[in-house]
């Protein structure tokens, strides 16, 4: 393939310094004063949301943005809403009761370093705080505000993320292909198509554009998936920061269990393909996006 479009870091930057502004607590000074002694909830929070990463799923958001012909500063709050989900999805991920992890980023989980119990709470506050600074900080008024908080509802309850992990722990992927594809849409699909979504309800364009964007998120997604697995199959665990062969060990199904190790790498190929060749044919400034689709493919974490 051609040289990769290198990752849109100015992007990063952005959503990185506006994680690191947001105040969990209450900006009504009594309510503020009535929150005292949740400190190490916040800090609990902080821990796994500041941990690092490329911040994928907020820069794909403020790219789409950006390839709509919009301010992306304007979707900020939006796409750290969706990083703030992504955040407590991990750490519900992590726990002893899912797939029970000591591992991220290369530091202890949450429920390693801050206590199960304060691991589960910090999850379910940063899902809390997502929906609020959607509320308070997202531009565009109500109809988007409202708009945006519904994509990031169906893209995360039982039609989403939440009911693809439940299928998940009950194996339900190990049934055939098509269940696999199935699990591993609402689990994994669903909210980076969300990202995407969320610049549409901001800078919505024509129809039929709407639909080779939401075709490039449906790619990007099982991209994603598709090469997380191999990575847990073959992936280097230093660089990954966390532990590799975890699907292996909980006997979960992955592209490589179900088709080999070489048809999932030819698998990612073709949905890499096909992202490009959707891009091709979306008007404006793609760049970023074919970025983010090349380091998807790319990717060693």
């Amino acid at each position: 393939m051609s040289t990769p479009t290198p990752y849109p870091e100015h992007l990063r930057v952005r959503i990185e310094e506006f994680l690191r502004e947001i105040d969990f607590l209450p900006t009504d000074p009594r309510a503020r004063n009535q929150a005292d002694g949740t400190q190490g909830l916040i800090d609990a929070m902080r821990y796994s949301l500041l941990a690092g990463g490329k911040r994928f799923r907020p820069v794909l958001a403020l790219a789409a943005a950006e390839a709509l012909g919009e301010d992306p500063v304007r979707l900020l709050p939006g796409a750290a809403a969706l990083e703030l989900i992504h955040t407590y999805s991990l750490i519900h991920d992590d726990l002893p009761a899912m797939d029970d992890d000591d591992l991220r980023r290369g530091k202890p989980t949450c429920h390693k370093a801050y206590g199960e119990d304060a691991a589960i709470l910090a999850g379910d506050a940063l899902f809390a705080e997502a929906v609020r600074l959607v509320c308070e900080r997202q531009q565009g008024g109500p109809d988007v505000q409202i708009g945006i908080l519904a994509e990031i509802s169906r893209a995360t309850g039982v039609g989403g993320m939440v009911g693809g992990q439940f299928l998940d722990l009950r194996d339900a992927g190990l049934r055939s292909s098509e269940s696999l594809r199935r699990v591993h849409l609402l689990k994994t699909g669903r909210l980076i198509g969300a990202c995407v979504q969320c610049a549409l309800v901001l800078a919505p364009p024509a129809p039929a554009v709407a639909d080779l964007y939401r075709a490039f998120a449906h790619e990007l997604g099982l991209l994603f998936q598709i090469v997380d697995d191999i990575l847990d199959e073959v992936g280097n665990e230093a660089l990954l920061g966390k532990a590799v062969g975890a699907d292996a060990r909980l006997g979960k199904a992955t592209y490589v269990s179900v088709h080999g190790l070489e048809r999932a790498r030819a698998l990612a190929h073709e949905r890499h393909t096909e992202a490009h060749r959707l891009l091709e044919r979306i008007p404006g400034p793609t760049r970023d996006l074919a970025a983010l689709a090349d380091h998807v493919y790319q990717r060693h974490n």
